[in-house]
């Protein structure tokens, strides 16, 4: 019984013998079959590149990319950054303000965004 169980973990079973195909199609059955919810898995976002969660004592900060800010309305930005920051963390995030960050020739680089924690 527990030589077995010992070849069986330490896969000592050579090709072509009906133990071998039973761990495949057992390892495969796992791949193909196992809920997805059991990892936790996430989906890629696509806005992963464009927002960068930043070190901060207080607030929680974000660096976000002018193209992902822009097309928004001014009046519906906090709002619409905050669902997608949800979308991203996991947690919800509830924007205190947008702060636009400019470089030496008063062009925007980005946004830096203040959430609650």
């Amino acid at each position: 019984m527990f030589a077995g169980l010992k070849r069986f973990i330490l896969w000592d079973y050579p090709r072509g013998v009906w133990q071998y195909d039973i761990m495949c199609a057992g390892i495969l059955l796992f791949v193909f079959f196992t809920p997805k919810e059991w990892f936790r898995d996430q989906p890629r976002i696509q806005y992963a590149s464009q927002i960068t969660s930043l070190p901060s004592q207080g607030e929680a900060m974000f660096w976000i990319e002018p193209e992902l800010v822009v097309p928004v309305p001014e009046a519906q930005r906090l709002d619409t950054l905050g669902k997608i920051l949800s979308s991203r963390t996991g947690k919800t995030q509830v924007l205190t303000r947008i702060e636009p960050i400019y470089d030496s020739e008063k062009e925007i680089k980005g946004y830096m965004a203040y959430s609650r924690r």
